[in-house]
This record gives C-alpha cells, sequence and structure tokens, in this order.
C-alpha cells in the first residue's frame, strides 16, 4: 500500500515550519520540503519526522549549459542536505523558480530540438549522481495556463518522454495530479501509463480549482486511489495542497480520500 505524505510549505502556514513538520508527524504523516535552504536543518531534524521529498536544486535550468551546471552544482548541495533529513526524493523541474512559482528563465515557445537534447544529458548526469549517493531525483509536471506560465518541459507527457528517455533508476517521474488535471486531463489513464513504464518516483496531489485539499474540486480522488491500489502502487502519495478551512481537516479529508 502507498504511503501518505503532506507539504508542509502549504498547511499550517502561520506556524514555524519545524511546527508544521512536528504537527503532520504527529497525525500520522509523512514530511515534505521545498527549498531547504530557506529552513533550519537543525530545527527539522528535532522534530523526529520522516522526511519523503525536498526540493533537488537552488538554481538552474534543464535546457541550457550555464543553467545545467548550475543545476548540477546545487544538486550537490541538495543531496548533502538531503543526507541530514534522511530524505529519499529530490524534486526537479524544467527551470528554477522564483518565490511565486514562475520560471526564473521562462520559455515563450515550443522546447527545440537542442533544449531536448540539453535536457537529456542534464538529467542523465543528476540520475548518475543520485545513484552514487544512494537518492533518487523525482522530475516533476507543472501547469502552465494557471500556476507556472513559461516553464519547459512541464507537461506530464514531456516529463514522462524525458523520464523515459533516460531510463535510469536515479531518476523519476513526480507525477502532479493537480498540475496534470488543468494541463492534460484523463488521470487515471495517465498514472495506469507512468506506473506500467515503472517510472513513477512519487505522486502529488491537491484538488481543482484552487489547489485545495482532495474533496474540495472537481477531481475523484477516491477513485484515484482505488486505481492505484488495484496496480499495486506501493510508493507515496503527497498532498501538496492549500487547506481550504485548517490543516487539521485538510490533512482528515486527504487521508479520507485515499483511505480504501
Amino acid at each position: 500500500m502507498y504511503t501518505l505524505a503532506v507539504c508542509a510549505e502549504m498547511v499550517f502556514t502561520d506556524l514555524p515550519v519545524e511546527e508544521r513538520a512536528r504537527r503532520i508527524h504527529d497525525a500520522g504523516f509523512q514530511v515534505e520540503i521545498w527549498d531547504w535552504s530557506r529552513h533550519d536543518l537543525a530545527a527539522l531534524e528535532r522534530t523526529g519526522a520522516a522526511f519523503s521529498s525536498m526540493t533537488g536544486y537552488l538554481r538552474g535550468s534543464l535546457t541550457d549549459l550555464d543553467g545545467a551546471a548550475e543545476l548540477l552544482r546545487t544538486a550537490e548541495e541538495s543531496i548533502r542536505a538531503a543526507e541530514r533529513l534522511g530524505c529519499p526524493r529530490l524534486n526537479l523541474h524544467g527551470t528554477g523558480l522564483d518565490a511565486q512559482g514562475l520560471p526564473v528563465t521562462p520559455v515563450t515557445t515550443a522546447a527545440t530540438g537542442p533544449m531536448w537534447i540539453a535536457a537529456y544529458r542534464t538529467l542523465t548526469s543528476l540520475a548518475e549522481l543520485g545513484e552514487r549517493a544512494g537518492v533518487v531525483f523525482t522530475l516533476e509536471n507543472l501547469n502552465t495556463a494557471v500556476d507556472h506560465p513559461g516553464v519547459p518541459f512541464a507537461t506530464a507527457a514531456d516529463t514522462l518522454a524525458l523520464v523515459a528517455a533516460v531510463n535510469r533508476p536515479g531518476l523519476r517521474m513526480n507525477l502532479d495530479l493537480y498540475h496534470a488535471q488543468i494541463g492534460e486531463g484523463n488521470l487515471i489513464e495517465l498514472v495506469r501509463r507512468a506506473h506500467t513504464l515503472g517510472l513513477i518516483g512519487e505522486i502529488q496531489v491537491a484538488d481543482v480549482p484552487g489547489r485545495r485539499e482532495p474533496g474540495t474540486g472537481e477531481i475523484n480522488y477516491p477513485a484515484v486511489a482505488r486505481a492505484l491500489a488495484g496496480l499495486g502502487y506501493d510508493g507515496t502519495v503527497a498532498m501538496e495542497a492549500w487547506a481550504s478551512r485548517d490543516g487539521d481537516l485538510a490533512l482528515e479529508r486527504f487521508r479520507s480520500a485515499f483511505t480504501l
């Protein structure tokens, strides 16, 4: 059976992040964070929480040589931080994102052939880096219509194609169903295809519209949960969603949607 995790960046937001992690842990979930460099790692260590994922780079891009070099350099820093927290997965995007989730280096046209080749080479190097360190990098699909305009390789189809092309155990897909619903839909078939290929490193969830907890929007997450169970998925399902009313209610709605 899959493991449930909650992103500490998006619930209990009136509390320090270490207290959010402690609340999530005490409720029986694993914990995810974003940019580790903004947090006190020693304070997070003291929470006793199990950390399932964190951002795997600080700056950089998949699409050009200079951006790739910076991505790889800061990925090495992220590995050291992940080792402190015992965090097994490090998350990636097509390019660095600012505090509003917007790309630092936006791409206004479809990715070109040279961009695809650069992304493949960079992701291969990241996979090798992860394998040496005993961690897995996960490449997340994003939506460009609402939250992340200008991010290259944002769709689930593009993300899955890149991970499949690299085809190494140090790289997997972070399949974000909130972003996929906005960009592509047909979520259960998308999950089946990625699972059949053995390329899912993690699944993230939030409801549409609003990016709030399951049960607040249009996605039938209990049906997704049944599909995951039927497939034998035993990885992590993480709620990366804003709480619609309060954090405790959001956690319980998430647990309910994914409890069979």
